[in-house]
């Protein structure tokens, strides 16, 4: 891409970039959210036309007028909100409008069946190409866009955030898919927020801020620390604002909690004022003990207390959340969109549903405006006002809104699955401001998170999770990445 600006009327969305892919390497396309990549990429992938500037191919210039196009030059583009019909099978979505025919006019179904079933299986994977995308995982339908790009003999893959809704198997899994691409001399453009990912993955990457180019560099030759300070200006410890020096009362108190007939029994306290981390490698039982404080998971008996309520496990999952905001315990689920955000919804109702919960009978949000709009101004919130639809704002000010829903309703505790998942670095920064605010003022507040670093650097004390029991209790303040991986490994 030489030159490339973009403009929408007097907007200037990105200015004079240049990005250079090469075969058989991985490039890492960072920035904040609004730095200009998914315009970029929307270029490249033929969604849109440039103002200014040129695509090369092999040395040619190539221009498109759709992503059609952009996929028979050989540029495949898997965008993080997925573009398959649920309602269709494999093979109707690899052959969507370029269906094969027969002698007599006819669908070649054969054929197409055994052309998805090559794609399929040059990625490792078994599906039946008659299985209707709806009933695939998110890891699956990824693949299959993925397969969609190989039948097309593609050269460029551009994956926007492949890993945001996958689990620790599924993104090993991507991992070896791109590494059979690059094999194969294809490049991939990865665009993902989180870091560990970038480097495990990637070969170069280019960073972008305000639409403009900053700069290009090999992996090898930068830290975590330093492409930070790239993007954002700031180095990684600068994100975290600085612990309280003031842990007060238990607020929660969780004891013999016992997750399944082989695991021990476990028992933790989180005060006011203190950010409580469950850490260690995924799937030990972090997100069971969590949602077992909610009903959302169903463990075989222990006992919460909640300031001075005594609640006996498991809790009813009907009506469990609802239950648990009663007694002032807010949830904020891993996968905002489909757990926790009224998408088509405006603002105002996404923050005050948990105000009209809190209330008998229904009284109308239209009361409430004032506390909203204080709440939006409290976290930043960009939007017009709260008119505007949850679905339209970037990942980061989503999940604020989702926050803002019980920082309104004044809740005690909050428990929070994946604080800043999808999240910019910025929005990230943001966000640990405003859960480090919360327990100052004496909030208590429970965390999970894949980020080990993210969780050393916001929270006063990590619970190390092993095999659903508690393996290290630990001051953040201390620990390390070392630590902790030691910790669950040699409990």
């Amino acid at each position: 891409m030489v030159r490339v600006t973009k403009r929408f009327g007097p907007i200037t969305a990105v200015e004079d970039v240049n990005l250079s892919l090469m075969p058989g390497r991985v490039h890492a396309l960072m920035g904040e959210n609004g730095a200009g990549k998914s315009t970029l990429m929307k270029v490249l992938a033929g969604v849109l036309r440039p103002t200014e500037g040129k695509i090369e191919i092999g040395g040619q210039p190539v221009a498109f007028d759709d992503p059609r196009q952009a996929l028979a030059a050989g540029i495949s583009t898997v965008f993080q909100e997925l573009s398959l019909l649920p309602n269709l099978s494999i093979t109707e979505n690899m052959f969507l409008g370029k269906e094969l025919t027969g002698r007599f006019g006819g669908l070649n179904q054969r054929d197409m069946r055994r052309l998805t079933r090559d794609a399929l299986v040059e990625l490792g994977m078994t599906l039946d190409p008659d299985t209707l995308v709806s009933e695939l995982s998110i890891a699956e339908r990824q693949f299959v866009e993925i397969a969609h790009g190989i039948k097309a003999d593609a050269q460029v893959f551009v994956l926007d955030e492949p890993t945001a809704a996958l689990n620790a198997a599924d993104v090993q899994t991507l991992n070896k898919q791109i590494q059979k691409l690059t094999d194969a001399g294809k490049a991939v453009v990865y665009i993902s927020h989180r870091m560990d990912e970038i480097f495990q993955v990637c070969d170069d990457v280019t960073v972008m801020k305000d639409g403009r180019h900053v700069a290009t560099h090999d992996l090898k030759d930068l830290t975590p620390d330093g492409l930070i300070a790239l993007m954002v200006g700031r180095e990684l410890q600068d994100l975290f604002p600085p612990r309280s020096d003031h842990i007060g009362k238990a607020r929660l108190s969780c004891q013999a909690l016992v997750l399944s007939p082989d695991a021990e029994p476990i028992s933790f306290d989180l005060h006011e004022g203190e950010i409580l981390g469950l850490s260690g490698l995924e799937g030990q039982g972090q997100q069971e003990i969590a949602r077992s404080l909610l009903g959302q998971h169903t463990p075989l008996g222990g006992e919460l207390r909640i300031n001075e309520h005594l609640l006996s496990l498991p809790i009813p999952k009907s009506g469990g959340v609802r239950k648990l905001q009663s007694l002032r315990v807010g949830f904020l689920p891993e996968d905002r969109k489909e757990e926790g955000l009224l998408l088509a919804a405006p603002i105002r109702d996404n923050i005050g549903i948990s105000l009209q919960a809190a209330r008998p009978g229904y009284r109308f949000v239209a009361k409430l405006t004032s506390l909203i709009d204080t709440t939006m101004q409290d976290l930043n919130v960009k939007a017009p006002n709260s008119a505007v639809p949850v679905a339209s704002l970037s990942g980061g000010n989503q999940q604020k809104v989702l926050l803002g829903r019980y920082l309104a309703a004044d809740m005690d505790v909050l428990i929070i699955e994946e604080p800043t998942r999808g999240v910019d670095i910025g929005a990230k920064a943001e966000i640990y401001r405003l859960l480090r605010e919360l327990a100052a003022q004496g909030k208590a507040i429970l965390v999970l998170s894949r980020e080990t670093i993210e969780l050393i650097g916001l929270c006063d004390r990590l619970l190390v999770i092993h095999d659903q029991r508690i393996a290290k209790d630990m001051p953040a303040e201390t620990a390390t990445e070392h630590a902790i991986l030691d910790a669950a490994l040699n409990h």
